[in-house]
């Protein structure tokens, strides 16, 4: 089995060990930043949506271009709406992986532990 670094001590040095190591995973903070920021994104796209219904409301200027302009704010909401689920479904599954991999981190060095503690 191969030996582990030794780990610096110091202020600062821990994260920078950290940051070089990959021992401690921070994507798992930035996930929140990257969901709203893709939250933002569909927010967008919903105003989009808006914007379209207008446009088609206004262009056919008749009720059957008005009834056209509900079909498409009711299909782009979907849409929308669907964006949502999926963008959070992705998020949740990545936050996922990485609390699988914390998990696995530390039961890997409770093993560790118990092998050094029975050693003695």
């Amino acid at each position: 089995m191969r030996r582990p670094l030794e780990r610096p001590h110091g202020p600062g040095a821990q994260f920078l060990w950290d940051l070089l190591t990959f021992e401690r995973l921070m994507t798992n903070q930035v996930i929140h930043l990257v969901y709203w920021a893709g939250i933002g994104v569909i927010a967008i796209m919903a105003f989009g949506v808006l914007g379209a219904t207008v446009g088609v409301a206004v262009r056919e200027g008749s009720i059957l271009g008005i009834f056209l302009a509900l079909a498409v704010l009711a299909v782009g909401l979907l849409g929308v709406a669907a964006a949502v689920l999926l963008w959070r479904s992705f998020c949740e599954f990545y936050v996922t992986i990485f609390k699988i991999s914390e998990d696995l981190a530390v039961l890997r060095r409770d093993v560790e532990e118990e092998r050094a503690r029975q050693g003695r």
